[in-house]
């Protein structure tokens, strides 16, 4: 793979089995395989921890509680920050987390304090964050597909899930307003996965909610995460599907590559059919998060 081209850049992935339940390998070899397929730019984005009633099913089963999750993610603040360091030079490490949705009368707070967590010298933990749904009305929307035709029920219909995915999405960028929002429709995962009615994604309704999510993208100043992970789910597509792709990009929403990695062996997957995607739907520049010399975060537009 080419090495060094700017475009080359993921500001969501990097999960290790370290601090995650459903990835494999530890922070450094993800980091370590990063810098190997070219990138000059990878952004570290490990899941904020949940409350008990918001465990995985895998994560009961390892024997893991809320308690643990936390401990894990104070763990992984230290060590994406001793990585970050120690790569300085050779490649740009962002320190980021995903955000959460849940418990949803009391994430907002949460999110924002996780969001300004200090090191020991007083120096902030992170550099920026995404923001994605994976539960609506507490139900996870990308596990097992028991799971999801629970969020169904939950709902009433489909359609009636899908409008509310869409929501809370517009609901956490104009909360939260992180610098990126994630895999934008998720919610169509375990529709196309499970069998199910993938014309819903297609009714008025729907197409309404998302655009109005997509304005509340385009208002909070977020970047739209260009997630490649479809691909290898066997979605046939990315996140977003190049309809909304093109939508988003009338609103003049930037995006960003995610590899959304859960493995060293996804780092950088996808990448070069993720250019050839944009380019071939008229996007000719993806938008990144540069560090300067400050700590602060500036934002760049570079060309594919």
């Amino acid at each position: 793979m080419a090495a060094g081209e700017p475009w080359r850049v993921s500001l969501h992935g990097g999960h290790s089995g370290e601090f995650c339940d459903h990835a494999e390998s530890t922070l450094r070899e993800m980091i370590a395989a990063a810098a190997d397929a070219g990138y000059c730019t990878f952004g570290v984005t490990e899941h904020a921890p949940r409350t008990e009633e918001f465990l995985y099913a895998e994560e009961r089963v390892l024997g893991w509680n809320a308690a643990y999750l936390q401990k894990l993610f104070n763990a992984y603040v230290s060590e994406v920050n001793r990585l970050e360091q120690e790569y300085r030079g050779r490649l740009q490490v962002l320190r980021g987390f995903e955000m959460e949705v849940v418990p949803q009368n009391s994430y907002k707070t949460w999110m924002s304090e996780l969001r300004s967590m200090r090191l020991p010298n007083g120096d902030a933990a992170f550099d920026y964050a995404v923001g994605s749904v994976h539960f609506v009305g507490g139900h996870q929307l990308d596990g097992k597909q028991d799971a999801f035709e629970g969020a169904i029920d939950f709902a009433g219909s489909l359609e009636a899930l899908a409008v509310m995915y869409y929501d809370q999405v517009a609901e956490i960028a104009e909360v939260l307003k992180p610098e990126v929002i994630g895999h934008f429709d998720l919610i169509k995962k375990n529709i196309i996965r499970g069998g199910l009615d993938v014309s819903v994604l297609s009714s008025s309704l729907v197409r309404q909610a998302a655009s109005r999510a997509l304005n509340a993208v385009q208002q909070a100043g977020s970047i739209l995460d260009f997630n490649l992970a479809g691909w290898r789910k066997n979605l046939g597509e990315p996140y977003p599907s190049a309809h909304l792709l093109r939508e988003a990009d009338s609103l003049g929403i930037g995006f960003c590559f995610g590899d959304d990695s859960h493995r060293p062996t996804e780092v950088g997957a996808g990448l070069e059919q993720g250019r050839t995607f944009l380019l071939e739907n008229g996007i000719r520049t993806v938008t990144t998060l540069t560090k300067q010399l400050d700590g602060n975060l500036k934002r760049e537009i570079l060309p594919l």
